[in-house]
């Protein structure tokens, strides 16, 4: 790294498909939204020669950020591949989105990935959940390098962010997070600031001048050298500490001096084994220039020091019975095993699919095997079907680039599968398999939904269906209680995205309305009733009469029925017909509307008629018992509660129980979790928690997150239970 000679590589950076696992990179960029990344993603693909010096593809477009929202929102918010080729290695760059809302997006990101770029700001630095994501590519080991970005800015400090970044992602160890490169610093400018013209190489001790657009090398002069000796000698070491060669210590120590190639060498070898984490320095291309400030540096460390697919596992694979697959790791020739990483619609080619092949090799007009399982509870139904997959492409911004097949480790995008959606499987139509779908966060912010005319109602279903199919961190309910629509989102952004795409991709028009939760009714007391059901209107009549009493039961009791009655008062064969007209009517509610449960209704007597009563007589009388005895008895509106489980960080904790007790909750207890991390546990009334998903966020500075399952449901305080009534009242 940093002693090679380069060249513009002008067309030849316009990555293609790759010929073998070993030229492949599959790299992803995280960070919090504004860290740079896409900018950066583009200063790559400048440097690389994938686009012209305004940052353009062929087609005026950028690379990354191109879909209509993300103009209108200033931001990513979705996955983005960006393909380049840099020394004749294919460098699959995924941009992903720094907004909470879209870790969706992320999560898939890090799946198609085999290396991850943090990428941190030197003027905001690192906030909570990009170290949580740090956390989450320790525990499985994911190579990783830190990205200093706007080192423009007036309180950028380098340094500074060095030390942070070792204090927060080096843990027991921060001298496996040390700087490969120093900011080499131009002359003070008139608002006395210093900006970074270039970097010092602490392996090779060279200076690399950007100052001209150009990447010049030369030799440190006087100043710049007792810059060099202490950082370099920290950086040997913890390259040293690293390496597979455990002589090189005792060897070093004892004054021998270790030659660059070979420290360049273990520092690939430490940064491909995810034990070493080096900090580079990065800035855009100013206007006109070819290269941005630390891009040819990045460049060489992924090509360099980065894994090759081959050294990726490949997720856990079973049949579609479920018996487990052994695959040969990222095998060309091995049976085809590939999973969709990302969804979209686009409005030229219809649906693409964005595909990770981990085993054998994948070709344009194939016939394969569409598995999708283990995502019922998000309202994605398990499905197998064959499938023609269309053509192969290599998107690069706006543009699709055909290709003839991708390769094992390679990724790409499929167009027109019709039924495959985000995270299902692609395989041999002969051989199907199933990939162990990866984590994704739980939906947790309700967004209630009704077709704004009746076009739009005709569209809605199929609009939403194809939303979900697309985005997997959403879920769509249609509630059986409150016979409302519900989006679950991930917060107020992912719902603003979501109700964009229904308007502007699938022209349907939707108006957000108050979501409701599933509340109950119950008796709160003993309590009589009398129906009596007598109708003569010449004819045929109608007569039933019965007499019933209800008595509350415990929780989870359901509804109870119980025949009491002597002397045939009413006959055996209308008995049932009570029960039915019951059950009917607390399914209906018996006083505000809501189902009536855990209640026992006992039958005690009655009358009938050898001709005109019936079974419809019956079951009418059996509900006007069931409304008279509410008509003079305490009925309890029931509200459910959830059982809430919140990871936050201990600084929090406070405030958060405080927060959870002014939502009506009970907190149950706490627990230590690894991390300086402490778990909440509390049940508190879903109607409290609705926007929950957002509060926790602000109240956390998002460093927190959250679960909850229904736990039952419990009778709601009477002023509150009077406020609920007042609105359903308003809204009808």
């Amino acid at each position: 790294m940093g002693d090679k000679a380069h060249t513009h590589p002008g067309a030849a950076g316009r990555a293609q498909a790759a010929d073998r696992p070993t030229s492949v990179r599959n790299v992803v960029l995280v960070g919090h939204s504004g860290s740079g990344k896409t900018t950066l993603v583009e200063a790559l693909a400048l440097t690389a020669g994938a686009v012209n010096r305004a940052g353009r593809v062929e087609d005026g477009g950028t690379v990354s950020d191109y879909d209509d929202i993300e103009h209108r929102q200033q931001r990513s918010v979705q996955l983005s591949l960006v393909p380049v080729e840099w020394g004749g290695i294919k460098v699959n760059l995924l941009d992903t989105p720094g907004y909470a809302d879209f870790v969706g997006e992320l999560r898939a990101g890090l799946r198609a990935a085999d290396a991850a770029l943090f990428v941190v700001s030197a003027a905001d630095g690192v906030d909570g959940s990009t170290r949580m994501v740090w956390d989450e590519c320790a525990a499985v080991g994911m190579p990783r390098a830190i990205v200093v970005t706007h080192l423009e800015a007036a309180r950028a400090d380098f340094e500074e962010m060095t030390r942070i970044c070792a204090e927060t992602f080096g843990g027991d160890d921060p001298d496996a997070v040390l700087p490969v490169y120093l900011p080499l610093r131009g002359p003070e400018g008139p608002d006395g600031h210093t900006p970074v013209t270039g970097l010092i190489g602490l392996l090779t001790q060279k200076l690399f001048d950007y100052s001209s657009g150009e990447r010049v090398e030369s030799e440190p002069v006087g100043e710049h050298v007792p810059l060099i000796a202490e950082a370099r000698g920290r950086l040997i070491e913890g390259i040293i500490a690293e390496s597979e060669d455990e002589t090189l210590m005792d060897r070093y120590l004892g004054g021998e001096d270790v030659d660059v190639k070979t420290l360049i060498e273990d520092l690939q070898r430490a940064v491909a084994r995810g034990v070493f984490f080096p900090v580079l320095a990065a800035a855009p291309a100013a206007p006109g220039a070819r290269q941005g400030l630390g891009t040819v540096e990045l460049l060489d460390l992924i090509t360099g020091g980065f894994p090759t697919p081959l050294e990726h596992g490949t997720p856990r694979v079973t049949t579609p019975d479920g018996r487990p697959r052994e695959l040969k790791p990222c095998d060309p020739d091995a049976p085809l095993a590939a999973e969709v990483v990302k969804t979209s619609s686009d409005p030229y080619v219809g649906r693409l699919s964005l595909v990770r092949v981990f085993s054998g090799t994948l070709r344009a007009d194939q016939t394969v095997h569409v598995s999708g399982h283990g995502l019922s509870d998000r309202g994605h139904e398990d499905h197998d079907v064959d499938e023609r997959v269309g053509a192969l492409s290599t998107p690069f911004g706006k543009q699709q680039r055909p290709v003839s097949h991708v390769i094992a480790g390679d990724l790409a995008c499929v167009a027109k599968l019709g039924r495959a959606e985000t995270g299902d499987t692609l395989s041999g139509k002969d051989d199907p398999l199933v990939m162990e779908p990866w984590e994704m966060p739980d939906p947790l912010l309700p967004l209630a939904i009704e077709a704004h005319s009746k076009a739009d109602e005709d569209k809605l279903s199929q609009g939403l269906s194809r939303l979900v199919a697309e985005d997997p961190t959403m879920r769509l309910e249609q509630n059986p209680d409150t016979h409302q629509v519900v989006l679950w989102c991930l917060g107020e952004a992912h719902a603003d995205v979501a109700l964009e795409r229904l308007r502007s991709r699938y022209g349907v028009q939707v108006d957000v309305v108050p979501h409701r939760v599933s509340l109950r009714e119950t008796f709160g007391g003993k309590a009589s009733g009398r129906g009596r059901h007598v109708k003569q209107s010449g004819g045929h009549g109608q007569f039933a009469i019965c007499e019933i009493e209800v008595e509350p039961l415990p929780n989870g009791s359901g509804i109870e029925f119980v025949d009491k009655v002597v002397g045939g008062a009413v006959p055996r064969q209308f008995v049932p017909s009570v029960e039915k007209g019951i059950r009917a009517q607390a399914v209906k509610g018996v006083a505000s509307g809501h189902p009536l449960i855990d209640v026992r209704v006992t039958l005690l007597d009655g009358k009938a008629h050898s001709v005109d009563s019936s079974d419809a007589a019956f079951q009418t009388a059996g509900a006007l018992a069931l409304r008279e005895a509410a008509s003079d008895a305490r009925i309890h509106l029931l509200e459910p509660v959830a059982e809430v489980s919140v990871l936050v960080g201990d600084d929090y904790v406070g405030p958060v129980m405080s927060d959870l007790s002014g939502r009506r909750g009970r907190v149950l207890g706490t627990e230590q979790s690894p991390g300086g991390r402490t778990l909440i546990r509390a049940e508190v009334p879903e109607i409290e928690i609705g926007r929950y998903a957002v509060d926790l966020r602000s109240l956390s500075h998002g460093t927190a997150r959250f679960s909850r399952r229904y736990a039952r449901h419990e009778p709601m305080p009477p002023q509150v239970a009077e406020r609920v009534k007042e609105e359903a009242r308003a809204a009808s």
